[in-house]
């Protein structure tokens, strides 16, 4: 008998879902039944690029704006997908943002923005979440490898997504009594318009360590994100799926 993912009925937000890996995540949480709530910051580009994904989808998908760095806009954007739909099943943590600099020359701006985005976002949402979770669900949040290897330049980013790794171990343990449960994934390069700016000869250099001899592709991490909301993930909390093709650093 053929195993499938069936998730009719169900209700998923996916943070920073208007490209790129969560824009996939949309499209493979749709393709297995549940109905998609795709957020994205308010800005122009993101607003539309929302939009049109929301109609390729036809059906099913609702957007939503919220800038998760802001404790407000997140509150409320919960409370509209519970007076929408009930409540919300799964919650993938997904929006981030690069500011890439060495620590003697990052501005406090660079690194607070990332921060607030990148590991606050992920408390922020998280924490006005769970009153509108159904008992049974699952959270998801995207960790890095930058968080277990620590590359050159990105203080800010590899502290917020190892961060975002010890939160869903703490998350997982008070949760678990309403049968939640909280994982994170640490993707390693994925093929997307963030990796794509990376300069070729650091490329060529970063793939050397990848066992599987290439970078991850966007589907790659949506299907992991997918199976850590199933019944086939049924028995795996506070744990981070490491979706690196090998690379050990």
């Amino acid at each position: 008998m053929p195993i499938t993912i069936d998730l009719t009925g169900k209700v998923v937000l996916i943070t920073g879902a208007s490209q790129g890996i969560g824009a996939t995540m949309a499209r493979r949480f749709h393709q297995a039944g549940a109905t998609v709530w795709i957020n994205h910051p308010g800005f122009a580009q993101t607003q539309s690029d929302a939009g049109d994904l929301a109609s390729d989808l036809d059906g099913n998908a609702h957007v939503v704006a919220a800038d998760v760095g802001k404790p407000d806009q997140v509150e409320a954007m919960m409370q509209q997908i519970a007076r929408d739909h009930g409540g919300l099943d799964f919650l993938i943590n997904n929006a981030a943002i690069l500011r890439d600099r060495t620590i003697a020359r990052m501005s406090i701006e660079e690194w607070q923005s990332v921060i607030d985005v990148n590991l606050s976002g992920v408390f922020y949402c998280c924490k006005f979440a769970l009153p509108v979770m159904r008992d049974g669900g699952a959270i998801v949040s995207l960790g890095s490898i930058a968080g277990i290897t620590g590359f050159f330049g990105q203080s800010n980013y590899a502290a917020a997504k190892s961060g975002v790794m010890s939160m869903m171990r703490v998350l997982s343990r008070e949760v678990a009594k309403r049968g939640i449960r909280a994982n994170s994934i640490a993707p390693g390069v994925i093929e997307t318009s963030m990796a794509a700016s990376i300069p070729a000869e650091v490329r060529a250099e970063m793939v050397k360590n990848v066992p599987l001899n290439r970078f991850g592709r966007p589907e790659e991490i949506a299907d992991a994100a997918l199976f850590l909301c199933s019944p086939l993930a049924a028995y795996i909390t506070g744990q981070t799926l490491e979706v690196n093709g090998g690379w050990r650093g």
